[in-house]
């Protein structure tokens, strides 16, 4: 994973998770603009999240966080 994508996963996790609360889930959308403006960083994401991990459509903030963190 690009550095600059683990450094904004991080800090969207840590937002939601300081406005909604460790329970928060997010998608891997979290972390893009609902535009297509960065479609390689999207798919690099994308295959992160479900081709590597296989995680579900939402994971909750702190797990995302923390597996992002252990990288």
């Amino acid at each position: 994973m690009r550095e600059n994508l683990r450094r904004k996963v991080i800090e969207v996790c840590d937002k939601k998770i300081a406005s909604k609360g460790e329970g928060v889930g997010l998608s891997f959308y979290a972390f893009f603009a609902n535009k297509n403006d960065e479609p390689e960083l999207l798919m690099e994401a994308a295959e992160w999240w479900i081709m590597t991990h296989k995680l579900d459509h939402f994971e909750k903030a702190v797990k995302i966080k923390k597996m992002v963190l252990a990288i």
